[in-house]
């Protein structure tokens, strides 16, 4: 008699461990669909697009074909040049994003929770938020130069605004029938922004940062234009004034898998921090 509660029990393990493996197992094969499924377009894209130029619809001195694009990045990475200019332009964005997107946190936080700074800081961060971003170059450069510092403080400034928007929006659209709940049981105001603010404002935020890394791809591209001799966007110019449309379109290609890659380890990011969601996600 004494057995057979064992050996249930041992069952019952085997047979819920049997489970998680399939589960995970199944979680990887939907990974991987997704990952097939998202190449299956580009890859019909660059199929027709090699196919428009061999049969003359394209002018190949003005639009490579992807073969042509591919040849020169194999080049370019022998040399070690295509490297160094992917380090470079990594250094900036990550660099730019940590400082905008720390500065972002810090003061969306306090404009969504106080109501006092809201009114003192708001009105003027939403005036230099409409600033073009070209309009900051001259000043920049003025003010630090034509070096690191000048394109790290414009990427900077590009990753802020979205930051600091969608956080404090985030926090100023917190229910109030939750802070209600939790002024009720008592918690203090640290508890309060850690059990109530900060898990009802991470979704949108996490959303601001995507858009803001994003945004700091684009201004990248602006802060390397200008007074840059390495990084992705000066391989840019530097095609286009040496009459290289190869040059060109695959520093183009490379800023778009480059920045798809860094947006996905934001997504990642998001996801395990927001793995107690229970979200709706569509099935077809």
């Amino acid at each position: 008699m004494n057995g057979h509660p064992k050996n249930f029990n041992s069952n019952s393990t085997d047979r819920s461990l049997q489970s998680m493996a399939v589960s995970q197992r199944q979680r990887l094969q939907k990974s991987r669909l997704v990952w097939v499924r998202g190449l299956i377009l580009p890859t019909l894209l660059l199929i027709l697009w090699e196919i428009l130029v061999r049969v003359g619809v394209f002018p190949s001195n003005l639009l490579p074909a992807p073969s042509t694009i591919v040849f020169t990045l194999l080049d370019l990475a022998i040399s070690g040049e295509l490297f160094h200019h992917i380090v470079i332009t990594l250094y900036r964005i990550f660099l730019g994003f940590f400082i905008g997107s720390a500065l972002a946190t810090i003061l969306g936080s306090l404009t969504g929770y106080s109501r006092s700074i809201h009114q003192l800081l708001d009105p003027l961060l939403q005036a230099l938020r409409n600033i073009p971003s070209l309009a900051w170059v001259p000043l920049f450069v003025l003010w630090m130069g034509i070096y690191e510092t000048s394109k790290i403080a414009l990427i900077a400034v590009g990753v802020f605004f979205p930051v600091y928007l969608s956080l404090m929006s985030a926090v100023q659209g917190v229910d109030r029938k939750l802070v209600e709940v939790g002024k009720v049981y008592r918690l203090n105001g640290l508890q309060l922004i850690r059990r109530v603010f900060l898990p009802a404002a991470l979704p949108e935020y996490i959303v601001g940062l995507r858009s803001g890394l994003g945004l700091g791809w684009m201004f990248v591209v602006a802060a390397e234009i200008i007074g840059a001799n390495q990084g992705l966007g000066f391989l840019l110019t530097d095609g286009e004034t040496t009459g290289r449309p190869d040059v060109v379109i695959a520093s183009i290609l490379l800023f778009a898998v480059l920045g798809k890659l860094t947006d996905m380890g934001l997504v990642v990011i998001g996801k395990r921090l927001l793995k107690w969601q229970d979200t709706y996600t569509s099935r077809k």
